[in-house]
């Protein structure tokens, strides 16, 4: 995908949303929703109890989801759909290691990958620690990505640059997620470094919410952009979710051009 946008002049824009929010008719109408206004790829989250790495938005559509009845087969059900209307779309979850471990990571990656799942983000796992879970993903197909946050020391960007596959997933700041009205700092160092480093392409995440901090993403070297806590709300709103996505995939044209411009 990187590299056919890449040639394309293009860089990726990915939505995420909540599985299963409100309830599971709605959001596979939201997530092919995303899918049709020309997402590059997919974040999807599974609904759990105690979302760590997430913020108030996010929080709160893993809560209405969950108070909805919703299961992890529901889940699956969602994903195979879009994986059937969508085949050649790249599907990536974003999880919790207590969904992953609480009774055989095979068997939750045997279901990722049958439900057409490419890559699996475990947000509360350290990479120093993801050994047999990485391994366990990899036997059945499926991508481990790992969260390469502005604060990591030379040792861990190194496990994350060799243990990450399909994409980089790098954080704007340290905490939560949610939307803010700028990007607070330049990553280009630590995105440079990780490419120096043989790490799969770096996507830039938390905070992105406008098709400005797409542009910024994408001077500072990033192959593209996730927007989470922005998209749930606006689906959550009844706004006008399609005509975002279009924003802020013409933000990843932009920015390349710019990029270009610039020399870089």
């Amino acid at each position: 995908m990187f590299e056919r946008l890449d040639r394309a002049g293009e860089g990726a824009f990915v939505p995420f949303l909540m599985l299963g929010d409100p309830d599971p008719a709605r959001s596979l109408a939201a997530v092919r929703a995303l899918a049709r206004a020309g997402a590059d790829a997919l974040e999807l989250g599974l609904p759990f109890s105690d979302p760590i790495a997430d913020g108030p938005v996010i929080q709160a559509a893993a809560t209405r989801a969950l108070a909805a009845g919703v299961h992890r087969s529901d889940c699956w059900e969602i994903v195979s759909s879009v994986r059937a209307e969508f085949p050649g779309l790249p599907i990536g979850l974003l999880v919790y290691a207590n969904l992953v471990c609480h009774h055989d990571p095979a068997e939750f990656y045997g279901e990722a990958a049958a439900a057409g799942v490419d890559s699996v983000l475990v947000a509360d796992l350290p990479v120093l620690e993801a050994g047999p879970v990485a391994a366990a993903a990899r036997e059945l197909g499926v991508a481990p990505v790992f969260i390469a946050p502005p604060n990591a020391d030379p040792a861990r960007l190194r496990a994350i640059a060799g243990a990450s596959e399909g994409y980089t997933y790098v954080t704007s700041r340290e905490g939560v997620t949610g939307a803010d009205q700028r990007l607070r700092r330049d990553l280009s160092g630590l995105i440079a470094r990780l490419r120096e480093l043989g790490a799969p392409p770096p996507i830039l995440g938390f905070g992105i919410a406008s098709p400005e901090q797409v542009r910024a993403a994408l001077a500072m070297g990033a192959a593209g952009a996730i927007s989470g806590s922005a998209v749930v709300k606006l689906v959550a709103e009844g706004g006008d979710v399609e005509g975002f996505v279009r924003e802020m995939k013409k933000a990843t044209r932009d920015g390349k051009t710019e990029r270009r411009k610039d020399g870089k």
